[in-house]
C-alpha cells in the first residue's frame, strides 16, 4: 500500500498543478477522503478519478456530490467561477 500513496501524492499533485483541485485530505476517523475540486464537468471529472490509483487499485471509490455555494467567506471568492 505504500506504493499506492506515493502514486496517489503524484496524482493528486498533477491535478494541483492544473489547478482543477482546491484540497484534499482524510476524514477523522480515517474511513476516507475527501477532493475539494474547483468546476469540472461531471464526466471530466469521472475521467479524472478514474487516474486515481487507489480507485485503480480497489482501495477507494467516489461519491461525487456537486454543491453550489449560496454563502462563502470572501478569502473564498478565488475559488467560485
Amino acid at each position: 500500500m505504500i506504493d499506492e500513496f506515493s502514486e496517489n501524492v503524484t496524482f493528486l499533485d498533477q491535478y494541483y498543478a492544473e489547478n482543477k483541485f482546491i484540497f484534499s485530505g482524510r476524514e477523522n476517523p480515517r474511513t476516507g477522503g475527501v477532493i475539494l475540486v474547483r468546476k469540472v464537468d461531471r464526466n471530466e471529472l469521472k475521467e479524472i478519478l478514474k487516474q486515481d490509483p487507489f480507485f485503480q487499485n480497489d482501495i477507494a471509490d467516489y461519491e461525487i456530490t456537486e454543491v453550489i455555494p449560496t454563502k462563502y467567506d470572501k478569502d473564498f471568492d478565488r475559488f467560485i467561477e
